[in-house]
């Protein structure tokens, strides 16, 4: 049966009505009793009344029949709350011959889904006359029959019951017979002609009789039925049956054809007198369609399907009768077993196709009835639905089931739910059915947008243009419709004094971030930005994430000498480098920086140009630089040398510096040609070089005091051409040195520039020139912690077992 329709109330309303209502049910159904044949519209019972309602309440509140059947026998009336007739009601046609019968339908109030049952019980009336199978029945009576011999008369049968049923019979004339009327054990009555006196064929051969049947209405039916009686020659026996009664059970499936028994009468008469044939008696209805009998065999036969839900019993009236007409009785009692033949129905009563998420546990969505047409353990019937699902069932009135939730429904898990519900009968084998409730979970915003990292790191490189996109950001929020509309923002915030939003815009539907400046990685290098993602929900929820945008280098600089530096001051500078200096001896050392980093401050050295090509090397990596071979006379005082200096970057960036280096082994030689080294002075140069020359200056003039003082010392003991040949040799070591006075060769102190590189190549510091005794007396010291003073020859042997050492 369809769900009914809903009336009085619509849409959501209906569903808060359901997920609010309180369900109750009646324990005592209310009874009222009609008698059948009443007109359509008539009156049954003021059910406003029993439902304490006034009667224009009864719409309001959606009170309307939801009975199941095939027909439906009532009605309500809105106007008077009455309880009326749908139609003309035959009981006879409901409810057979059952001896009460009550028709059963259920009241359902919408407003607070109540069930009431409601019992109304048909009241038989005398609308139905007896009425005989044949209006005319033959009676063969032998001549010689006894008094008090007994025929079987033909039955009245009346459809109605108690005192409107079949009440007494009446036969009229008598002439030699009287009437008889037996009770068998089922209540029913069979009228019998007895003879009274013998009959006399040749005196009177046909005897005409009328038998009225008459009931106990008012008022009062009668029928009748002619009878003749046919007086015949001797035919003294009767069929007899073998059984009174005959029984037998069969399974409603019991195919059609199938024999279902044999009934057997015999008669002691021979010839015609003795031959038996079978017949029905009182073939009303289904039975002629269902049984079918061999007159000749009385073998029973299956003619028609049986079904246990039409009837479970029948009563089959059997009639063997010989030659000459002479009859005998007997009942066949069919009892159909019921199989498990119907599965279960499940009619949807009330229905909500959709619920809020945060709907508590408990809230209704529907309820339905279950019914099985079978008996017994075929007809009961259990509802179940998947475990899985978050739902339950519960039993309220009779066969009706409510469908709740369980727990709190999570539309972000699962949107839509098809739930089956499952009726099983306990059968064997069990049958069943399914019946699919559609549900659909409404959203409501409790989920904020979520990132999908738990952090950003964007890079751009520097001088970006401006309005470039670098970056996005995607949320992601499993909400639906505008709760799931995520729009996108910055936090504010400065950056070196400017708005945050000067730099870094944010496209609030994309997440799309733009640069509104062009980046310098040498200004700063990288920043930290706050992203927050919000939905449109009522309130809406956001969640925030954390950016961090480093700014990539380019190769944008070019690289800057450090050292050497050009004078401002109008001199020269120069670097020394004594004849006697061997192959690789450190002359000077090149110190550029670049600004940027990584590769792109990664520096090489290369000797671009030289005055004398081969003499002089420069360190690809150290700038260092050195030379190449051993000095000889023929090499000018002078030397030219062009150093570039080049970055790793693409495409890569350099620099050039001229070098001037003074090759001399006294010191009025280097000065009378320093005098000749003109440098063009450059007022974009710094004044580090001089300041280098006055330090070299000042500490070789201490040193040079110094090594006078331990001649001095040790002069009474060295003879001059052997102090003279030490002082050649010590000269041979230095690193860059001049000429001393009164013609000892004083050596010079070595120096070296040191050039430390941090991260940032911008910091590098110079370290000047230090006093390098590595082949001078530090050197004997660290080797052997000589003494102080010591002559020259004991010097040189010092020396010479460092470099052994060494």
């Amino acid at each position: 049966m369809a769900a009914p329709h809903r009336r009085g109330c619509s849409g959501l309303a209906w569903v808060c009505f359901l997920v609010g209502a309180l369900w109750e049910t009646r324990a005592e159904p209310i009874r009222y009793s009609v008698p059948e044949e009443l007109d359509k519209g008539s009156f049954v019972g003021n059910i406003a009344k029993d439902l304490e309602l006034e009667p224009r309440e009864l719409a309001e509140r959606g009170v309307r029949i939801v009975s199941r059947g095939r027909t439906q026998l009532f009605a309500l009336n809105p106007q008077s709350g009455s309880l009326i007739t749908a139609g003309r009601i035959d009981r006879e046609e409901l409810c057979d011959r059952a001896a009460k019968c009550v028709a059963n339908l259920e009241i359902l109030l919408e407003e607070k889904v109540k069930i009431w049952g409601v019992e109304v019980e048909i009241i038989d009336v005398n609308d139905n006359t007896p009425s005989f199978e044949a209006e005319e029945r033959e009676i063969k009576v032998v001549e010689n029959e006894s008094p008090g011999t007994r025929f079987p008369l033909p039955e009245a049968f009346d459809l109605d019951v108690g005192v409107n049923s079949l009440l007494s019979y009446q036969l009229s004339p008598n002439g030699p017979f009287s009437l008889d009327v037996q009770s068998g054990p089922d209540g029913i009555k069979y009228p019998e002609l007895v003879l009274e006196r013998p009959l006399d064929r040749e005196e009177e051969p046909m005897h005409h009789l009328v038998l009225t049947a008459s009931d106990g209405g008012n008022p009062v039916r009668s029928g009748t039925a002619r009878i003749r009686v046919k007086v015949m020659d001797t035919n003294d026996n009767a069929p007899v049956f073998t059984q009174p009664e005959y029984h037998v059970s069969v399974r409603e499936n019991i195919p059609v054809g199938t024999r279902l028994l044999t009934v057997k009468a015999t008669d002691p008469d021979e010839g015609a007198n003795g031959e038996v044939t079978y017949s029905f008696r009182k073939m009303r209805g289904k039975i002629s369609q269902l049984f079918q009998l061999n007159s000749l065999t009385g073998d029973i036969a299956i003619a028609g399907d049986l079904d246990y839900e039409d009837s479970g019993f029948y009563d089959i009236d059997i009639e063997a009768h010989d030659g000459p007409g002479l009859r005998a009785r007997s009942k066949v009692l069919v009892t159909v077993l019921d199989i498990n033949d119907n599965a279960p129905e499940v009619t949807v009563t009330s229905l909500t196709s959709s619920i809020q998420e945060v709907s508590p546990p408990g809230t209704v969505i529907a309820l339905f009835n279950v019914h099985d047409g079978d008996s017994g353990e075929n007809g009961l019937v259990t509802c179940s639905i998947p475990d899985h699902l978050p739902f339950t069932l519960e039993k309220t009135y009779g066969n009706y089931y409510r469908l709740l939730t369980h727990r709190t429904l999570d539309r972000e898990d699962v949107s839509e739910y098809n739930i089956t519900v499952i009726a099983t009968d306990q059968g064997t084998p069990p049958l069943s059915s399914e019946t699919h409730i559609a549900l659909h979970v409404a959203d409501i915003n409790d989920n904020p947008p979520t990132f999908d990292q738990a952090s950003y790191t964007a890079y751009i490189p520097e001088n970006n243009p401006r309005g470039a996109s670098f970056f996005s950001v995607t949320a992601q929020d499993p909400d639906s419709g505008e709760n799931a509309q995520v729009t996108y923002s910055l936090a504010e915030g400065t950056l070196q004094g400017a708005p945050l939003s000067s730099y870094i815009s944010i496209n609030s539907e994309t997440g799309v971030l733009y640069a509104l400046r062009s980046f310098d990685y040498e200004q700063f290098r990288d920043l930290q930005l706050q992203v927050t993602a919000s939905d449109n929900g009522d309130p809406p929820l956001s969640n925030n994430v954390s950016l961090g945008l480093f700014v990539l280098d380019q190769n944008d600089n070019a690289p800057e000498i450090l050292y050497p530096a050009l004078p401002t001051d109008g001199s020269t500078g120069v670097e020394l480098a004594p004849r006697s200096a061997e192959p690789g001896y450190l002359v000077t050392k090149v110190v550029a920086v670049d600004r940027d980093s990584g590769q792109n401050a990664w520096l090489s050295y290369r000797l671009l140009k030289a005055s004398e090509p081969g003499l002089f090397v420069v360190g690809v990596h150290t700038g260092e630089v050195r030379t190449a071979r051993a000095l000889q006379d023929r090499d000018a005082l002078k030397q030219s040398l062009v150093v570039a200096v080049q970055d790793h970057g693409q495409p890569p960036l350099s620099a050039t510096v001229t070098l001037t280096v003074a090759v001399a082994d006294n010191i009025p030689e280097v000065l009378a040609d320093l005098v000749s080294i003109k440098t063009p002075v450059n007022p974009d140069d710094s004044g580090l070089t001089l300041y280098l020359v006055i330090a070299v200056a000042t500490v070789s003039c201490v040193f040079l005091a110094f090594v006078i003082m331990l001649l001095a010392l040790r002069l009474r003991r060295w003879h001059t051409s052997r102090l003279l040949q030490t002082s050649r040799e010590l000269a041979g070591v230095s690193a860059s040195h001049f000429v001393g006075v009164d013609g000892v060769r004083a050596f010079l102190q070595t120096y070296s520039h040191e050039v430390s590189l941090t991260a940032d190549s911008r910091k590098s510091h110079l370290i000047f020139p230090q006093p390098n005794y590595a082949d001078t007396l530090l050197s004997a010291e660290s080797c052997e912690k000589s003494e102080p003073l010591v002559m020259p020859q004991d010097l040189l042997e010092t020396k010479g077992d460092c470099s052994q050492v060494s």
